[in-house]
């Protein structure tokens, strides 16, 4: 989808440092963080969001997560903990429509967040 943010970053149309990629995901820092540590991971094929995910779609909202996981690590706050997030639709504050898990984490973090 040439008029989607996330897809042009696939694409590598939009240069962006990734911290991660697979066959099936990558993953970047925001660049609008919210945390100290704010990575995005995407799915490289353009699912809009959760609300549009299928049964042929199982393996990657695990891959994600999974993904998320290892971002945790990479950026050393899987001990102290961090936050997993993702936005569906305009009330629950998605504002780039293509499905995307936000890691957060390197200060404490409240509840409820919003």
């Amino acid at each position: 989808m040439s008029d989607c943010l996330f897809c042009n970053i696939v694409a590598r149309t939009i240069p962006t440092p990734l911290v991660y990629e697979d066959d099936l995901v990558v993953a970047f820092d925001d660049i609008n963080p919210q945390a100290p540590i704010h990575t995005l991971v995407i799915p490289k094929a353009h699912v809009a969001s959760m609300a549009e995910l299928h049964n042929s779609d199982a393996e990657l909202p695990g891959r994600l997560m999974l993904v998320g996981s290892k971002i945790a690590k990479l950026k050393e706050i899987a001990d102290s903990g961090y936050r997993v997030v993702v936005n569906t639709g305009s009330h629950g504050g998605q504002s780039v429509f293509h499905l995307h898990l936000h890691v957060l984490g390197g200060r404490h973090l409240a509840w409820p967040p919003g």
